[in-house]
């Protein structure tokens, strides 16, 4: 039994690393610490987790099911294990309160739902006269909490979100294409969702896709490997409403942007709806090519940018009440004035003041608040921002920022790169996929490529490590 115990808690801290280097310390800090795995039943392949209570269980259920699954599921060698939330109940009983498996992924709104549809050509928005050829399955989902009437509407978001009323209301006639631009985390994503949600309600017959640029470029890869192409241009060919978030992510992919660049067209000339996000202006994105870029902003162009006090303050306010909690005008104010970043920062800050009300049992006021933002600065006082890393690396190396996002593979560039990624790992508490975003929109698994090299070539190069220790130096002064 002794063996079992250690077993599971080698696993366990093994699951917490990858969380950190996935996630983020914050994430690890404020939400992983408070569970521990109680029991693994290698019969059944079920993972049993203890939670501190009901709160923290239903978050983590709703945000992190997946990847629970997922990575707990290769620690211990099993392919898609179930996972039971536990909670201790007033009489310190066991009730189970969550069960995460394939049959109750469906339920979940997060979860990828997947419907069967018969492939068609091209045709006009809502006609009932479809030539079915052949059944394919249809990938992608709308997220049921993102509505119109849940938007805290400002002077920073106004013409994106009436813009996207606008499109909701008559599909494929109003602003098509609709391309909407902003920072990270201000709402674009929901207002995208928002326009899935307004349309199916009002026509439930209607095929509404919602599409990340990055999984577009995977369904597109995949479907050339497994020699599944024509399924792939009949599934977007069927659609009525095409929503396509973080566009720029198909920049300096040739390939996967000729075959949008097809799909595209098809769809408007079939007057269907497309609506996309991106982080920048359509003529500022690199990597794309001139007829696509065209495309992109030849309808309406609308951008979000940061929010007023105000503002902030009403969607701390409403983000509370759905939670059922009342925030109090300082409290508000105090996060609104303390969360500079963006909107999802704000709420994220939220939440985490109600996790920590939840497990100390104190009322949410100014002097909790405040204790939470301390324990926070505390966790990273040790911390150094990504200009810091870069001002260092410039010291040692003989490139720009620009440089280092760029997509040049000139081979000492690109130790430096990854000499440049492993040092944001190593001196701040940031995710592979900050880190990825910050160094020119790179995914997490190119991170951490870069981290396995840097760390293999420490070990067979004694004149690298020198080098890297005196980077390090830089951060001593």
């Amino acid at each position: 039994m002794g063996g079992y115990i250690i077993v599971i808690h080698f696993v366990w801290e093994d699951f917490l690393k990858i969380a950190r280097e996935e996630l983020g310390s914050r994430v690890v800090e404020t939400w992983f610490k408070a569970v521990s795995m109680s029991r693994w039943d290698g019969i059944e392949k079920v993972i049993y987790l203890q939670t501190p209570n009901a709160f923290i269980c239903n978050w983590l259920e709703k945000n992190y099911r997946s990847f629970f699954q997922t990575h707990l599921g290769r620690l211990l060698n099993v392919a898609d294990p179930k996972v039971q939330f536990l909670t201790t109940s007033s009489k310190k009983e066991e009730v189970i309160v969550k069960e995460i498996s394939e049959k109750s992924s469906e339920k979940n709104s997060k979860a990828p739902q997947v419907k069967t549809y018969r492939a068609a050509q091209v045709i006009p928005y809502g006609s009932k006269n479809v030539t079915h050829t052949k059944v394919f399955e249809r990938y992608g989902y709308i997220n049921k909490k993102y509505v119109f009437e849940t938007f805290v509407v400002g002077p920073s978001n106004s013409l994106a979100y009436a813009a996207a009323c606008a499109v909701a209301q008559k599909p494929g006639e109003l602003y098509n294409p609709l391309f909407i631009y902003g920072g990270s985390g201000l709402g674009k994503t929901h207002l995208l969702h928002a326009i899935g949600n307004a349309i199916q309600e009002k026509n439930q017959k209607a095929i509404v896709l919602y599409q990340t640029a990055d999984r577009f470029v995977n369904e597109f890869i995949n479907a050339i490997r497994f020699d599944k192409i024509d399924r792939f241009q009949k599934k977007y060919q069927l659609v009525d409403v095409l929503l396509i978030d973080d566009i720029q992510f198909i920049s300096n992919k040739d390939t996967t942007q000729e075959a949008f660049f097809h799909i595209f067209n098809s769809l408007y000339d079939a007057r269907k709806q497309i609506v996309f996000s991106s982080d920048t202006f359509p003529q500022n994105i690199n990597g794309i090519a001139e007829r696509l870029r065209s495309r992109l902003a030849s309808g309406m162009i609308a951008d979000i940018h940061q929010p007023c006090i105000e503002v902030k303050m009403a969607i701390l306010k409403r983000k509370a009440e759905s939670s059922g909690e009342i925030l109090s005008d300082e409290v508000a104010h105090f996060l609104a004035t303390h969360v500079t970043s963006n909107i999802r920062e704000l709420e994220g800050a939220l939440i985490r003041v109600i996790a920590f009300a939840h497990l100390t049992k104190e009322p949410i006021d100014l002097s909790l608040v405040k204790k939470v933002f301390s324990h926070e600065e505390q966790l990273v006082k040790d911390s150094v921002d990504f200009r810091s890393v870069i001002k260092a690396i410039s010291k040692h190396f003989p490139y720009s920022l620009d440089e280092l996002r760029s997509e040049n593979r000139n081979k000492e560039l690109v130790l430096a790169r990854q000499i440049t990624m492993y040092m944001m790992k190593k001196k701040t508490n940031s995710s592979l996929r900050e880190i990825g975003a910050y160094l020119g929109d790179r995914n997490h698994t190119t991170v951490k490529h870069a981290l396995e090299k840097i760390e293999h070539y420490i070990n067979e190069d004694a004149a690298l490590q020198r080098h890297i220790n005196a980077i390090e130096k830089e951060f001593e002064h």
